[in-house]
């Protein structure tokens, strides 16, 4: 077939609308492999390149979808053949690049991962770039020192893609999970992903005007940043550390050097997008084996048509775990 489905996102109007329409998959990019998509996952990125955001997609129109799993339908790499299944997840995919919510992508081989065995493509796409980030998450606290039973690992903005996901990992590898949340309501459902203790996000924000805060957290995932960010810095045990991957609250806060040079404590940073791909190779082979977690609870599955809708939830705040979209 040369036609297929995909959300196209178009300017019109001083605003953007999102539609299903048909394209042609020779007006896809250059690339080695062509993809056809069974399945991608609904992001906070997809969701500000859906609505024109020029600091993630510059020109419309255009179809987002920053992850994508499917089965190689071209290839003209030895290492990728017809049939294979695969993953791709980051980089340019559907930042600039026509991305996971159409039925056929094409892209650079160095993209492609072949799909873990430990894993299906739906299963793949539960986890996709917010699985992805919570492991690198995970994987440079404890490569920084933690382990479980050191006390509370603190993971914030709980009830979103990679925050609930990180409850879910930290319990099942044995860990004590605090679970931040601006929603009441979901204290069950973190209950649930095997949050030992439920905080409401405002508890966090206070003491923004103190240089430090009293030690809690023996280590903590950050997805929001902001001045919430820094408080979590300043009451790090002592020698602890925290990854930072996400800014929903805010790209800057009132900063002190004391918490780093009084406590040892550490600020690190997690990008998953331009990992080179033997990085994501690895982080995916731990999630399908030693990491695997089952995240049946916290997924629920869409079609392309409902993407608009589910769109405006996630921009609007009201998301709660992880958006599968069926491309089939």
């Amino acid at each position: 077939m040369s036609e297929f489905k995909a959300l196209v996102v178009s300017e019109k109007e001083g605003g953007y609308i999102s539609q299903v329409a048909l394209r042609h998959i020779d007006d896809l990019p250059v690339g080695e492999v062509l993809i056809r998509v069974k399945y991608s996952s609904l992001n906070f990125k997809d969701a500000l390149s859906a609505t024109g955001n020029k600091g993630v997609t510059r020109q419309y129109p255009h179809t987002p979808g920053i992850d994508a799993a499917g089965i190689v339908e071209a290839s003209s790499v030895s290492e990728l053949a017809v049939g294979d299944e695969v993953i791709v997840t980051g980089y340019d995919l559907g930042m600039n690049t026509a991305g996971g919510y159409g039925q056929y992508i094409r892209v650079p081989a160095g993209w492609v991962l072949k799909r873990p065995a430990g894993l299906t493509l739906r299963e793949s796409m539960m986890l996709g770039t917010a699985g992805l980030t919570a492991a690198l998450c995970i994987d440079k606290l404890e490569q920084a020192g933690l382990q479980p039973g050191q006390g509370p690992v603190l993971v914030t903005g709980a009830t979103g893609g990679v925050g609930s996901i990180a409850v879910a990992m930290l319990a099942g590898l044995g860990y004590e999970v605090a679970a931040v949340t601006g929603k009441a309501t979901q204290t069950e459902f973190l209950k649930k992903l095997g949050a030992t203790q439920v905080i409401e996000r405002s508890a966090l924000e206070a003491g923004k005007e103190k240089p430090m805060l009293k030690e809690q957290w023996a280590g903590a995932v950050d997805t929001v940043g902001g001045d919430i960010l820094f408080n979590i810095v300043k009451s790090l045990r002592y020698g602890a550390g925290v990854a930072c991957c996400g800014l929903t609250a805010g790209v800057q806060f009132q900063a002190s050097v004391l918490p780093f040079i009084l406590r040892n404590v550490n600020l690190m940073g997690i990008d998953s997008v331009e990992q080179p791909l033997v990085v994501k190779a690895s982080m995916w082979d731990r999630l399908s084996v030693q990491w695997k977690t089952d995240l049946s609870s916290l997924s629920r599955e869409v079609g392309l048509d409902d993407l608009p809708g589910e769109i405006e939830k996630i921009i609007a705040g009201k998301m709660v775990g992880r958006v599968v979209v069926n491309l089939q």
